[in-house]
């Protein structure tokens, strides 16, 4: 009989001739279902967010004649898509999954049981939402900040 004991991923077994190897538990498989989830909604909002600041962007580019407001438009625009990642978030929780983007993307053989899809598909998009705001929202204080000093400086 061989005694197995676990310790961060992999485990050691010892065989009756009093050897050991260590094996990983998790064969092949990279990802639980869970992360899976939550590396296809950060993609999913990744891109998203991409293409919103790509136009914020090119209105900031279109009004760099005058610093200031340049800085006053990418910030209201920022902070307009953090509101709307709030707003996201906070229809994730009771929208249903099958009409998500990331169940779509999601392979079949990942997908949580239906007990439990509604439940997982809501808390990943929650989260990710709100991350993706968080991090949208301190743009948005640094570009009103830039905007202030260049209002401060007189540009």
């Amino acid at each position: 009989h061989a005694i197995v004991s676990t310790l961060h991923g992999f485990s050691a077994k010892l065989t009756a001739s009093g050897g050991s190897t260590d094996e990983p538990i998790l064969a092949l498989r990279e990802y639980s279902g869970m992360e899976t989830m939550r590396r296809i909604a950060y993609e999913i909002v990744l891109r998203a967010c991409g293409f919103g600041s790509l136009a914020i962007f090119c209105v900031m580019i279109g009004m760099s004649f005058e610093p200031t407001l340049a800085f006053k438009a990418g910030g209201f625009l920022t902070t307009l898509m953090s509101v709307i990642l709030i707003l996201k978030a906070y229809e994730a929780r009771t929208k249903n999954y099958r009409k998500t983007e990331l169940w779509l993307y999601l392979p079949k053989e990942q997908r949580p049981a239906e007990e439990h899809a509604q439940w997982a598909s809501s808390t990943v998009l929650n989260e990710t939402y709100l991350t993706f705001a968080r991090w949208t929202a301190a743009i948005a204080i640094a570009m009103w900040t830039l905007a202030l000093f260049f209002s401060v400086i007189g540009k």
